[in-house]
């Protein structure tokens, strides 16, 4: 390993999510939901989750959708992955080494690893994979698009990039997002234009069904070929403890609850804050304060109103940060406010004052006189959400109420997930989105600071080469001067408004065994007693 892969890796230490925040009944730090570690592994049986979204696709090159890379993270695996430490380790790859200059990446293959179909894979699965990857992933399109992937041999990648960059190892690790899972050259090369249509990958558990507006079905794999290092976050040794996984949709709340109290869910995906009261005085249930993401309100820079960036100022002037993330979380204790773009544990690497003073205003009075200077005459502006998170959509109703006192009129519109996703792809059909987004190990990485629509179209050359610099520094180290100049950049041109940082409140059944959460469940290593 080359000085500047352990150099970025040693800064990425920093990077510190804990595996799960536990409640103080019967669970430790370490995620564990029971005090007896002793107890023998029960294996066998199902996982039952409960999850508030369904996933547009479960092919992960196509979506940003957190509920994709949740739901999908058993079943595809990347060539690196995180530990809990967010340090990189091999999965796919026996090993990886970083070229001194650092355009060269290599990566050793491990031999004898199965896709789910039997076949071994190999060098040319990984060239597929990667490549279509590079083309159809923001991410993959950003930062690869002009990378040349090469094999030497069944059992050897070679990636040269044009220019180094400091994000190369993170940008490749599996975690939230669109993620460059390997499948088989043959399910890549039958790809139509909307995805895979066949969901085969390397990981412990297998694709069985899925039954659109009801669950999403896995089984596992009996072939799996695991890593024998101990398990750590995303890295290391995995085992399927359970024959049968299945990810309910179940968009309503109190059904979710109610499915954690009497048994008929083992897990359950975004608990209202609210409920944790309720759900910490069953015997039966486990409540875990996990790290959730950022939220952001996204405007539509391509058409409507938002184009002029004195409108994008007023509304930032209207804002209250306190309030909306109050009617999102509840309780401080589950966010933060913060005017950084990263969150809170990256700030002793990415720390900048600059746009503080702009930050949490609660000036609606000087908000009407800049929307005025705006030109605004009067026309309907579109805010769509969600109720499948309800922390998005209580916020989005704040914001509707504080932009409607500067003079405003807005209509507010609630989809389904999956349509809301659909939604964002057309400028026409909306003005405003309020977005929450998981933890990056860098800020470029944030879906806000890219391309296209899921950044609202921030189309500015001036801040892709801001973005180019960040990226091309010898190691993340050196990104600070950087780093402040994306800050401003943003400052003078509010792309999106950051509203703060939060964390996520989920549940388990008592009965979960060593239950751990790493931007999203981790469904191997976990059994439930019966």
């Amino acid at each position: 390993m080359s000085k500047r892969m352990a150099k970025n890796a040693l800064l990425l230490l920093m990077f510190l999510i804990v595996l799960v925040g536990c409640s103080d009944k019967n669970s430790d730090k370490d995620g564990n939901t029971n005090d007896d570690q002793a107890t023998e592994v029960q294996a066998g049986g199902e996982m039952n989750i409960a999850y508030a979204a369904q996933p547009p696709t479960l092919d992960p090159h196509m979506t940003t959708a957190v509920a994709t890379s949740d739901m999908m993270k058993g079943v595809y695996e990347t060539l690196i992955a995180v530990d809990s430490n967010y340090e990189f380790q091999p999965m796919l790859a026996d090993s990886y080494d970083l070229s001194d200059d650092g355009k060269v990446i290599t990566f050793k293959l491990r031999e004898g690893v199965k896709f789910h179909n039997g076949e071994e894979m190999l060098a040319e699965d990984v060239i597929a994979s990667m490549e279509r990857w590079a083309e159809k992933s923001s991410r993959g399109i950003e930062q690869f698009g002009d990378a040349v992937f090469e094999a030497d041999g069944d059992y050897t990648v070679i990636i040269t990039l044009p220019q180094p960059l400091s994000t190369t190892l993170s940008a490749l690790t599996g975690t939230v997002g669109s993620y460059p899972a390997i499948m088989p050259k043959e399910v890549i090369d039958s790809a139509t234009e909307t995805g895979v249509t066949e969901y085969i990958g390397t990981g412990p558990f297998q694709f069985n069904e899925w039954k659109a507006d009801s669950y999403l079905h896995l089984t596992k794999f009996d072939d799996y070929q695991s890593r024998t290092e101990e398990a750590d976050g995303l890295a290391g040794k995995k085992e399927a403890l359970v024959d049968d996984v299945y990810f309910h949709f179940v968009s309503d709340s109190s059904t979710r609850i109610a499915g954690i109290m009497s048994g008929e869910y083992d897990m359950i995906h975004s608990v209202p804050y609210d409920s944790a009261p309720q759900l910490d005085q069953a015997d039966n249930v486990e409540t875990h304060v996990v790290p959730g993401g950022t939220l952001v309100l996204l405007m539509n820079k391509k058409a409507g109103l938002f184009t002029d960036v004195k409108a994008r100022e007023a509304v930032e002037t209207a804002l209250s940060m306190e309030e909306v993330l109050q009617s999102g979380f509840s309780n401080e204790e589950y966010y933060t406010l913060n005017h950084n773009l990263v969150m809170p544990h990256l700030e002793g690497l990415f720390y900048s004052d600059v746009r503080k003073d702009r930050y949490n205003l609660n000036d609606p009075e000087k908000a009407k006189q800049i929307l005025a200077d705006a030109g605004y005459e009067g026309e309907e502006i579109t805010i769509i959400t969600t109720r499948d998170y309800e922390e998005q959509y209580n916020a989005s109703v704040v914001v509707q109420e504080r932009l409607e006192q500067i003079g405003l009129k807005v209509n507010l519109e609630v989809y389904d997930w999956p349509t809301l996703l659909e939604k964002r792809e057309d400028e026409n059909n909306y003005d405003i989105n309020i977005m929450g987004l998981g933890p990056q190990p860098e800020p470029t990485s944030y879906l806000f600071l890219t391309k296209g629509p899921q950044s609202g179209w921030l189309d500015s050359e001036e801040f892709d080469q801001l973005v180019d610099d960040f990226r091309h520094q010898p190691s993340l180290a050196d990104t600070k001067d950087a780093y402040a100049a994306i800050q401003q950049w943003n400052a003078d041109n509010i792309p999106f408004i950051k509203l703060g940082d939060y964390n996520r409140l989920v549940a388990t059944g008592s009965n979960v065994k060593n239950f751990q959460f790493l931007d999203g469940f981790i469904t191997w290593n976990i059994s439930i007693d019966r």
